[in-house]
């Protein structure tokens, strides 16, 4: 949900709530900046009581010059220095009220005289009532510097106390499980279950579409089963379902293509005997423990019986295990893969690139593999012609389609936002080097390995034995004017490359017009973009000889209103607000 503040002393207070995230603005244009210290950020908690003033990290070196480690300090002496923050610890359903206290003065006699900026908000329920969409999303930070305060870098697998092991992977996976587990347990007798998932691991998931077949349940689960060099995940995930004695015959096994992956995770509710298509579960969250609990994932549950349809007819082409076989003639298996191709398209058409605007509102099912990449180059388009901004997640790079779309643009073209697995390196000469020119701004999964002057050292979900190929951004989403009248999303299990389109089944849907799918989408990127464009600056200037971070910069807040200077205009930081 979208609010304003009224207008106090010429500063207006913007805020977008998601479900645990909510983002602010702070237009400053008509305000008084002049000896700006920062802002004191109170939250009253209508719903619970509870009213305080936020913590942060950063202090005043003049009034604190020896923070120690896992230092958290009130914003009421030690204020935050920005037009643009977040509030990251928020709760579903919560009614607040937020007051923002401009600070002048000096660290050692601030000036509290000026009346708060005030606004009004409430957050999104976790369980809509009226919507279509409900969107959850895991913690995806198990680097940071809450994970090693609250739990001290321990390694799930290493935790022998139940009840600290629960409360660690109910941080890490905040509230993905208990929504995937309900979407499970709404199926009763009679209905139906019809399952597709790449990785299907996770035991206790596993164990609960036993527990449905059990209670009279319809369950059929496609799992990739491929025959592949490293038996991934065909070995775990058979093992997973002989432990939870589900029976064979609500298996089935997707063995052919084997050189392409079955890379959907979604699941189709069909209501009593006349298996009416009712919800769809889908996103970008594998049934593993890392997937819930360590990369960065979203699980998406869409209430709306016509697209339930679509992804019933994908799952009863995908049942058949078609394209090629491992025994057939290469003939054989280019007829067999492009028969399947034609009939995943007839599906739902191609999207051209130049009638991306016309895409309607609602609900659009892409499924994949398809005959070319004409959906690849309309999602890049798509991307492009965002008016305002524009975000979206790379867990396997930057492919050239969105390069080619982006090179043109200048600095007073939409803002992009671009969250990576890993730093973009554009190392051959055809590759165009996405930065600030084109108005792209990139971040990349990172992690504090050697302490940052006092901030304490953090790991990784590899380190953690939680992922070992995509360790931090795993979530497939893009984002196009997410604060605009008519939001567009795009999400599902493609990585928005060439193979996700013309190789691996896959699906994605594209929502056009909801605005609490976008609210939720847009503040949960905020928080994973700001977590880690700090420490992807930290590693690009840490692997530079030449130049080193600077511990007051990295810690230190300025102690009078020269920080000022990051918000003028054509900064990143302007251009954010």
């Amino acid at each position: 949900m979208r609010f304003i503040s009224p207008k106090t002393n010429g500063y207006v207070l913007y805020a977008v709530t998601g479900t645990n995230s909510v983002s602010f603005a702070i237009d400053f244009e008509e305000a008084n900046v002049k000896g700006l210290l920062g802002f004191a950020v109170e939250r009253h908690d209508k719903t619970e009581g509870e009213r305080y003033f936020m913590y942060g990290f950063k202090v005043f070196k003049e009034t604190m010059p020896q923070p120690a480690p896992n230092n958290m300090v009130s914003t009421y002496n030690q204020p935050v220095q920005s037009f643009v923050w977040d509030d990251f610890t928020g709760k579903p359903d919560h009614n607040y009220d937020y007051y923002f206290y401009p600070l002048k003065g000096t660290p050692q006699n601030i000036d509290r005289s000026q009346p708060p900026i005030v606004v009004s908000v409430a957050t999104e329920p976790l369980f809509s009532t009226s919507d279509v969409h409900d969107v959850f999303f895991n913690r995806g930070v198990a680097s940071s510097q809450a994970f090693a305060r609250r739990f001290h870098n321990q390694k799930p697998s290493q935790v022998h106390d139940a009840a600290e092991k629960a409360a660690m992977l109910k941080w890490l996976g905040r509230d993905l499980e208990t929504a995937m587990a309900q979407f499970i347990a709404q199926a009763k007798k009679g209905d139906t279950l019809l399952a597709c998932m790449y990785e299907f691991h996770y035991q206790p998931i596993v164990d609960l579409f036993k527990q449905a077949i059990d209670r009279g349940v319809q369950v059929r689960i496609i799992i990739d089963a491929k025959n592949n060099k490293a038996a991934f995940p065909r070995a775990e995930n058979l093992q997973a379902i002989k432990k939870a004695g589900i029976p064979t015959a609500n298996v089935l096994l997707r063995e052919a293509n084997p050189s392409d992956i079955q890379h959907n995770k979604f699941i189709v509710f069909l209501q009593g005997k006349a298996q009416e298509p009712a919800a769809v579960w889908t996103g970008s969250t594998n049934v593993s423990e890392g997937g819930i609990f360590g990369q960065t994932n979203v699980g998406h549950w869409v209430r709306d019986s016509k697209t339930a349809a679509f992804f019933v007819k994908y799952w009863q082409l995908l049942s058949a295990d078609p394209g090629g076989k491992a025994r057939q003639a290469r003939p054989q298996k280019i007829a067999a893969n492009d028969e399947f191709k034609q009939n995943v398209i007839a599906l739902q058409h191609d999207i051209e690139a130049a009638t991306v605007q016309k895409i309607p509102a609602g609900i659009t099912p892409i499924f994949s593999p398809r005959t070319s990449d004409v959906m690849l180059q309309s999602y890049a388009s798509l991307l492009n012609s965002a008016t305002d901004c524009a975000a979206i997640t790379l867990a396997f790079g930057i492919n050239d389609a969105f390069r080619k779309v982006l090179k043109g643009n200048t600095p007073q073209s939409h803002i992009t936002f671009m969250l990576l697995e890993k730093k973009d390196t554009a190392g051959t000469k055809s590759e165009v080097k996405l930065t600030a020119k084109n108005n792209v701004y990139e971040a990349w999964g990172s992690y504090i390995a050697d302490p940052l002057y006092r901030w304490t050292r953090e790991v990784n979900t590899k380190i953690l034995q939680l992922n070992q190929h995509v360790m931090y951004i795993h979530s497939k989403f893009m984002l196009v004017d997410p604060l605009g009248a008519e939001p567009l999303i795009v999400t599902g299990s493609a990585n928005f490359s060439e193979a996700s389109i013309v190789g691996n089944d896959e699906n994605m849907i594209i929502i056009k017009g909801n605005r609490r799918a976008a609210d939720i989408y847009f503040t949960e990127f905020n928080r994973l973009f700001n977590h880690y464009y700090f420490r992807s600056v930290y590693e690009e200037l840490h692997s530079k000889k030449t130049a080193k971070p600077s511990s007051d910069t990295s810690l230190f807040l300025a102690p009078n209103d020269s920080w000022l200077a990051k918000y003028k205009p054509g900064k990143l930081r302007y251009k954010r607000v």
